[in-house]
């Protein structure tokens, strides 16, 4: 894999450079599960290359028609890139271009940040196209919404687990749309039937006549043909690459550090930014003393903005020291007294009193209570979540008349282009974003309020300035997980199987700011993801949603998003009923399950491999299960604990995954294992709290962390489909909370409803 899949070409980064010293009734339905089909175009690349872009159906009205465009230098197959689009299609949203040396590039337009992109991507293209999968390289797109739109997400950004949902047709349809024309284009050359020939890695051969001719020299005749229509693609059964377990290409870069994160950009006379934003949400900056910060040396300059003040220096060391002899004071505004009752009030007031946007309506639930013979009332919590990704939060920008260079990892390029245009004033064309690897991402990454920041200092400097925020800047002014608060209700007949069901979600509504025109009639389809689409039978059913904003407290996904919520108290609250109705909870849920043969077969799975039922678990232990339909994919996890004096201790996980069709199966892996781990933090340990307005956590030392030593065995087992490929970088976390949860229960006989479930533990 070469240097072009890691670094953002033309960046411009130096990497020997140095920092110096230290370092309807039924309401809107929505769902992202939406089938998507897919066009393929043929492109030829200026001087000489075969270019495939393809296209997708507009997603709403108002995104209108495209125009066919190429990235710069490249031309389009058929016509010029002034030629329309297809009817109904957008221009081009990704591109393979085959040079005349053979070398396949792929233009990435998903970023890596630990999800495996960067390999299973590549491994449509080589399955197709039938070259070795090392042979692929890849460069960053560019930020174009027309040429690399996710219609899963609306728009160019990374997230939602959508990577190989919005890749798996359009990418193998691509490489088999190449591999077809380069062996007309051989057939042509040798004057045999196209029949006779076939593709085999990175060649095409005729075994009649013992001939091959490499892709290289076949491009330029290849891009004069009339591109095909509708070519079949393989059969899994032949797959080659798909399906097969590939190390990760991007792996040897990371480990002998030659990998290029945003963190790491150097450019040539590069200065430091430290910075101190007001420590209260939504306060200013009122003045500052900097008298002793300026006769630090290395201290270049100190300079304001609207909430924060950045002190630059030669080197980082010198702008922290210079940073620490501030005097600064702070207009603290109206947010300076609220506190986490507050907040809690408002939310419980809201459920009590709040009108609801329906989410899901069935049946008459009035009347399924009153024939109830039980009903079960529960109130359930969540709090704010910092993302805390490993790489802090950071931005490189150099602010110029002419024009404006931007150099960090971001999931939302297009994004940034946008903030930049609106702070220096600079049309699109002159701003420049050179993406990098994402430290992780986790939806932090989503925002661009770390760009908006280095971007306002940059342009009263003139001269490249790179900006890190430190650990305790980063979690006490993350953009947070909201609060939710969930008011949920069942009614049981004799037999103890729900026949009413109540739910009601509030909460800050993420869509209203992120995306307005998702956000309809009240209703955000995030916040009530999975809590109304249930995979269980249940025959009256009335979700709302009631939208409470946490006053000045700023608000974004966290990875796993609505499903994590979600997941958490559906499930929690399923475990409950089988309680009330003394039936095991996976006899429980089966007896649910009979119209969702995939959630049973996971739960089936994953209660098998964990011993459920067949072996016996010790005093002071206890065994949950939870079982999720989120991101297309299917999960069931059993979790055992051990509960000791209000510690708990995760012995193991035991994860059933249906995703669909598997790319690589190494990734799936990883990417559960992780998400578990991810999952287990934030259930045990992680709250953000306020108080006077400030975060009170600051550091990892009490925005805790799981430790390696406290890192269960983890068991994922991956069963096989023939449906189309499901999301898999957030599911694992979605569905962890509730099964450990569950198992606190069995081992103590203590229902825990908020999270995170360590403190309530302690308190209970």
């Amino acid at each position: 894999m070469s240097q072009g899949l890691l670094d953002a070409k033309n960046s411009a980064t130096d990497t020997t450079g140095t920092e110096g010293a230290a370092p309807d009734a039924n309401g809107p339905r929505f769902s992202r599960r939406t089938f998507l089909k897919f066009s393929a175009t043929v492109g030829a690349a200026a001087g000489g290359g075969l270019l495939l872009g393809f296209s997708v159906p507009a997603l709403s009205q108002g995104q209108g028609q495209g125009q066919a465009q190429a990235l710069p230098g490249k031309s389009v197959i058929g016509g010029d890139a002034s030629e329309p689009a297809p009817a109904g299609m957008f221009a081009p949203n990704a591109f393979i271009q085959i040079d005349t040396a053979g070398k396949v590039t792929l233009v990435m337009p998903k970023v890596e940040m630990g999800q495996g992109v960067y390999t299973s991507i590549p491994m449509l293209i080589a399955e197709e196209l039938e070259v070795p999968l090392e042979s692929v390289t890849l460069d960053h797109a560019p930020p174009d919404e027309k040429l690399f739109m996710d219609p899963l997400l609306g728009g160019q950004l990374t997230g939602g687990s959508t990577s190989i949902r919005y890749a798996w047709d359009p990418m193998r349809k691509a490489g088999a749309t190449a591999r077809v024309l380069l062996i007309n284009a051989a057939a042509q050359q040798w004057q045999v039937d196209p029949a006779t020939c076939h593709a085999q890695a990175g060649q095409v051969i005729h075994a009649a006549s013992n001939r091959s001719i490499g892709y290289g020299q076949l491009v330029d005749a290849a891009a004069k043909l009339p591109a095909p229509q509708n070519v079949p693609l393989k059969d899994p059964k032949d797959f080659k690459v798909i399906g097969t377990s590939v190390k990760r290409l991007d792996s040897p870069e990371k480990v002998d550090g030659t990998a290029q994160f945003g963190l790491d950009v150097r450019v040539p006379d590069m200065v430091y930014a430290a910075i101190a934003t007001c420590p209260v949400f939504g306060g200013t900056l009122a003045s500052v003393d900097d008298s002793n910060a300026k006769k630090i040396a290395g201290v270049r300059q100190v300079v304001k903005v609207d909430n924060a003040v950045a002190v630059i220096g030669d080197h980082t060391w010198a702008a922290k020291r210079g940073l620490a002899t501030l005097d600064i004071k702070w207009n603290e505004g109206a947010g300076a007294n609220l506190s986490m009752k507050q907040i809690v009030d408002d939310l419980a007031s809201a459920a009590d009193h709040g009108t609801g946007a329906v989410a899901r309506k069935d049946g008459d639930v009035a009347k399924g209570f009153s024939d109830a013979k039980t009903r079960v009332d529960a109130v359930y919590q969540q709090p704010f979540l910092a993302h805390a990704t490993m790489e802090p939060v950071n931005c490189t920008v150099h602010v110029r008349p002419d024009g404006c260079d931007i150099w960090l990892g971001t999931q939302v390029p297009t994004r940034i282009v946008d903030a930049a245009v609106k702070i220096t004033g600079l049309p699109a064309e002159k701003i420049t974003v050179h993406n990098h690897l994402l430290g992780g991402g986790f939806g932090r990454r989503l925002e661009v309020d770390m760009a908006a920041q280095a971007l306002k200092i940059g342009k009263q400097l003139g001269t490249p300035v790179k900006v890190v925020w430190t650990r305790e800047e980063d979690i006490q002014h993350d953009m947070y997980r909201p609060y939710y608060y969930d008011k949920i209700s069942a009614g049981l007949d004799a037999n103890g199987k729900p026949i009413a069901w109540q739910h009601r979600i509030v909460g800050s509504s993420i869509m209203a700011r992120f995306a307005p025109p998702a956000f309809q009639h009240g209703l955000d389809p995030d916040a009530v993801e999975v809590s109304a689409d249930l995979p269980y039978d249940l025959p009256n059913q009335f979700i709302d949603y009631v939208r409470q904003e946490p006053r000045t407290v700023p608000t974004a996904f966290w990875r796993g998003v609505g499903p994590t919520r979600g997941t958490f108290v559906v499930e929690s609250f399923i475990d409950e009923l089988a309680a009330q109705a003394k039936v095991d909870p996976v006899k429980y849920r089966r007896d649910l399950l009979g119209k969702s043969p995939r959630a049973l077969n996971v739960l089936d799975t994953a209660t098998r491999a964990a011993g459920w039922g067949s072996t016996s678990v010790p005093k002071g232990q206890g065994r949950g299960v939870s079982v999720m339909n989120a991101f297309g994919s299917f999960f069931s996890m059993v979790a055992d604990v051990t509960v000791d004096q209000g510690e708990v201790t995760v012995n193991r996980v035991v994860c059933a995954v249906d995703c669909g069709m598997v790319v690589n199966p190494n990734t799936i892996e990883a990417q559960v294992q992780g998400g578990i781990i991810f999952g287990i933090t934030a259930a045990l340990y992680s709250e953000i709290t306020i108080k006077d307005g400030r975060v009170e956590q600051n550091n990892f030392t009490d925005y805790r962390m799981l430790r390696i030593d406290q890192t269960p065995s983890i068991e994922v087992h991956i069963v096989k489909s023939t449906e189309a490929p499901g999301g898999i970088g957030e599911p694992g976390t979605a569905a962890l909370a509730p099964a450990l949860a569950n198992a606190i229960y069995a081992a103590t006989g203590k229902r825990l409803r908020q999270l995170p479930v360590g403190d309530q533990l302690q308190s209970a």
